[in-house]
């Protein structure tokens, strides 16, 4: 009986430990695949240039574009301007299925693209002119 407990118990690790090892992998092939993906070489990337001033905006002054880029007043943005037309939280720019997206945040002043009220989620190209505010700023992707 003593034998057939301890075989049940080798049995019983040996499976946790293969379980435990086939998640491991699956995580590794995630983590590899995402790691691939996050460098393609094709992907394309970009910035925003400041080219019309809101009150304190460097003219100039370019930003680079993260897959998840946030424009408004608060420090928490990733792009933070310095206009009192601006609103706390006031357009996101996001990268999805190989696209550039611009789309307000329900900000007070609205988001213009190129002259236009933005009032759903938009595709960017390079050379759009995004107005904030009082400021603008120009799309450039490589």
């Amino acid at each position: 009986m003593d034998a057939v407990l301890l075989a049940l118990r080798i049995l019983a690790g040996g499976l946790l430990l293969a379980f435990l090892g086939a998640v491991f992998l699956m995580l590794w092939r995630d983590f590899q695949a995402a790691t691939a993906a996050a460098g393609e070489p094709g992907r394309r990337r970009g910035r925003l240039v400041v080219v019309g001033m809101g009150a304190a905006a460097r003219l100039g002054a370019s930003y680079a574009l993260l897959p998840l880029t946030t424009l408004g007043r608060a420090p928490t943005n990733t792009i933070v301007l310095d206009d009192s037309f601006c609103s706390q939280e006031h357009a996101l720019v996001t990268r999805r299925d190989g696209q550039w997206w611009l789309e307000d945040r329900d900000s007070s002043n609205g988001t213009r693209l190129n002259g236009q009220p933005v009032r759903e989620p938009v595709v960017l190209s390079s050379g759009d002119v995004i107005g904030v505010g009082r400021s603008e700023l120009r799309v450039e992707l490589d």
